[in-house]
Protein backbone atom coordinates (compact mmCIF):
# COMPACT_ATOMS: atom_id res chain seq x y z
CA UNK A 1 0.00 0.00 0.00
CA UNK A 2 1.21 3.47 -1.00
CA UNK A 3 1.74 6.29 1.39
CA UNK A 4 -1.29 7.91 -0.17
CA UNK A 5 -3.48 5.04 0.02
CA UNK A 6 -2.44 4.39 3.82
CA UNK A 7 -3.37 7.95 4.00
CA UNK A 8 -6.43 8.00 2.35
CA UNK A 9 -7.70 4.56 4.27
CA UNK A 10 -7.08 6.06 7.69
CA UNK A 11 -8.93 9.04 7.15
CA UNK A 12 -11.79 6.87 5.87
CA UNK A 13 -12.03 5.08 9.53
CA UNK A 14 -11.77 8.06 11.05
CA UNK A 15 -15.01 9.32 9.15
CA UNK A 16 -16.71 5.52 9.35
CA UNK A 17 -16.13 5.94 12.91
CA UNK A 18 -16.96 8.96 14.32
CA UNK A 19 -19.92 10.10 16.46
CA UNK A 20 -23.01 11.48 15.69
CA UNK A 21 -22.48 14.49 13.16
CA UNK A 22 -20.05 12.35 10.57
CA UNK A 23 -19.68 15.16 8.00
CA UNK A 24 -17.61 16.89 10.60
CA UNK A 25 -15.02 14.18 10.33
CA UNK A 26 -15.52 14.22 6.77
CA UNK A 27 -14.57 18.07 6.90
CA UNK A 28 -11.46 17.87 9.05
CA UNK A 29 -10.57 14.62 6.68
CA UNK A 30 -10.63 16.68 3.57
CA UNK A 31 -8.81 20.08 5.13
CA UNK A 32 -6.23 17.60 6.88
CA UNK A 33 -5.54 15.84 3.63
CA UNK A 34 -5.94 18.85 1.34
CA UNK A 35 -5.34 22.31 3.28
CA UNK A 36 -3.37 21.89 6.53
CA UNK A 37 0.11 22.94 6.26
CA UNK A 38 1.21 20.13 8.25
CA UNK A 39 -1.00 17.50 6.26
CA UNK A 40 0.25 15.81 3.07
CA UNK A 41 -1.58 18.54 1.00
CA UNK A 42 -3.20 16.08 -1.70
CA UNK A 43 -5.39 16.49 -4.40
CA UNK A 44 -7.89 13.85 -4.25
CA UNK A 45 -9.73 12.33 -7.16
CA UNK A 46 -13.47 12.25 -7.60
CA UNK A 47 -13.29 8.15 -6.66
CA UNK A 48 -10.98 9.08 -3.49
CA UNK A 49 -13.81 12.07 -2.49
CA UNK A 50 -16.66 9.43 -3.40
CA UNK A 51 -14.97 7.34 -0.96
CA UNK A 52 -14.62 9.25 2.16
CA UNK A 53 -18.38 10.26 1.09
CA UNK A 54 -19.06 7.00 1.35
CA UNK A 55 -18.51 6.91 5.13
CA UNK A 56 -20.50 9.51 5.91
CA UNK A 57 -23.55 8.11 4.45
CA UNK A 58 -22.22 4.52 6.03
CA UNK A 59 -22.15 6.53 9.91
CA UNK A 60 -25.52 7.95 9.48
CA UNK A 61 -26.98 4.30 8.06
CA UNK A 62 -25.46 2.98 11.41
CA UNK A 63 -26.51 5.85 13.39
CA UNK A 64 -30.06 5.70 12.03
CA UNK A 65 -30.60 1.67 12.19
CA UNK A 66 -29.17 2.21 16.02
CA UNK A 67 -32.22 4.63 16.90
CA UNK A 68 -34.55 2.44 14.90
CA UNK A 69 -33.90 -0.71 16.51
CA UNK A 70 -36.38 -1.90 19.93
CA UNK A 71 -33.98 -2.97 21.49
CA UNK A 72 -31.82 0.13 22.12
CA UNK A 73 -35.50 1.87 23.33
CA UNK A 74 -34.45 1.60 26.92
CA UNK A 75 -30.79 1.64 26.66
CA UNK A 76 -29.25 5.02 28.40
CA UNK A 77 -27.74 6.36 24.93
CA UNK A 78 -31.50 6.12 23.28
CA UNK A 79 -32.64 9.50 22.17
CA UNK A 80 -35.48 8.57 20.74
CA UNK A 81 -37.26 8.99 17.08
CA UNK A 82 -36.87 12.61 16.85
CA UNK A 83 -33.29 11.90 17.03
CA UNK A 84 -33.53 9.49 14.16
CA UNK A 85 -35.45 12.61 11.81
CA UNK A 86 -32.87 14.81 12.88
CA UNK A 87 -30.39 12.72 11.50
CA UNK A 88 -32.15 11.48 8.48
CA UNK A 89 -32.28 15.10 7.70
CA UNK A 90 -28.34 15.66 8.35
CA UNK A 91 -27.92 13.34 5.66
CA UNK A 92 -30.04 14.21 3.27
CA UNK A 93 -28.18 17.66 3.55
CA UNK A 94 -25.00 16.07 3.42
CA UNK A 95 -26.19 14.36 0.02
CA UNK A 96 -27.57 17.53 -1.60
CA UNK A 97 -24.14 19.60 -0.65
CA UNK A 98 -22.15 17.01 -1.78
CA UNK A 99 -24.30 16.67 -5.10
CA UNK A 100 -25.15 12.51 -4.58
CA UNK A 101 -28.33 10.60 -3.86
CA UNK A 102 -29.63 8.80 -0.84
CA UNK A 103 -29.44 5.38 -2.62
CA UNK A 104 -32.88 3.54 -2.85
CA UNK A 105 -31.87 0.51 -1.33
CA UNK A 106 -30.72 2.47 2.01
CA UNK A 107 -33.92 4.55 1.81
CA UNK A 108 -35.99 0.97 1.66
CA UNK A 109 -33.92 -0.20 4.55
CA UNK A 110 -34.18 2.69 6.93
CA UNK A 111 -37.97 2.44 5.92
CA UNK A 112 -38.15 -1.49 7.15
CA UNK A 113 -36.73 -0.57 10.35
CA UNK A 114 -39.12 1.96 10.70
CA UNK A 115 -42.01 -0.05 10.36
CA UNK A 116 -40.68 -2.61 12.30
CA UNK A 117 -39.78 0.08 15.08
CA UNK A 118 -43.54 1.13 15.15
CA UNK A 119 -45.07 -2.06 14.66
CA UNK A 120 -43.04 -3.73 17.63
CA UNK A 121 -43.94 -0.62 19.75
CA UNK A 122 -47.71 -0.57 18.67
CA UNK A 123 -47.97 -4.25 20.09
CA UNK A 124 -46.01 -3.90 23.27
CA UNK A 125 -48.37 -0.77 23.71
CA UNK A 126 -51.49 -2.25 23.10
CA UNK A 127 -50.32 -5.38 25.88
CA UNK A 128 -49.43 -3.01 28.10
CA UNK A 129 -46.35 -3.87 28.14
CA UNK A 130 -44.49 -0.17 28.43
CA UNK A 131 -44.99 3.48 27.45
CA UNK A 132 -44.92 4.58 23.93
CA UNK A 133 -41.15 6.10 23.68
CA UNK A 134 -42.24 8.22 20.84
CA UNK A 135 -40.99 12.06 21.52
CA UNK A 136 -42.14 13.36 18.06
CA UNK A 137 -45.25 14.42 17.24
CA UNK A 138 -47.76 12.79 14.48
CA UNK A 139 -46.82 15.10 12.05
CA UNK A 140 -42.97 14.59 12.47
CA UNK A 141 -43.35 10.56 12.02
CA UNK A 142 -45.53 11.29 9.10
CA UNK A 143 -43.30 13.65 7.50
CA UNK A 144 -40.64 11.13 7.75
CA UNK A 145 -42.55 8.16 6.65
CA UNK A 146 -43.20 10.42 3.75
CA UNK A 147 -39.55 10.96 2.51
CA UNK A 148 -38.90 7.44 3.14
CA UNK A 149 -41.57 6.42 0.58
CA UNK A 150 -43.61 4.57 3.79
CA UNK A 151 -47.10 4.86 2.88
CA UNK A 152 -49.93 5.68 5.55
CA UNK A 153 -51.31 1.61 5.53
CA UNK A 154 -48.07 0.28 5.65
CA UNK A 155 -47.81 2.13 9.54
CA UNK A 156 -50.06 0.36 12.30
CA UNK A 157 -53.58 0.83 12.27
CA UNK A 158 -53.49 1.86 15.56
CA UNK A 159 -50.63 4.45 15.60
CA UNK A 160 -52.76 6.94 17.74
CA UNK A 161 -52.26 4.54 20.70
CA UNK A 162 -48.30 5.51 20.62
CA UNK A 163 -48.99 9.35 21.03
CA UNK A 164 -51.80 9.13 23.53
CA UNK A 165 -49.70 6.44 25.53
CA UNK A 166 -46.41 8.74 26.00
CA UNK A 167 -45.34 8.68 29.50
Amino acid sequence: MTERESLLAEEQLIVRHSGEIPEIAFHSSLYYLCEDPAGPQLSLTEKELALLRQQVIARYQEILLRDLSPKNRDARIYRGLKRCLFNWERLGKFCLRQEIKIEAALRQEIAEALRCFLRQEADEVRAGLRHSCLNCTRDELEGFARELHVLPEQLPEDMELLFCQQG
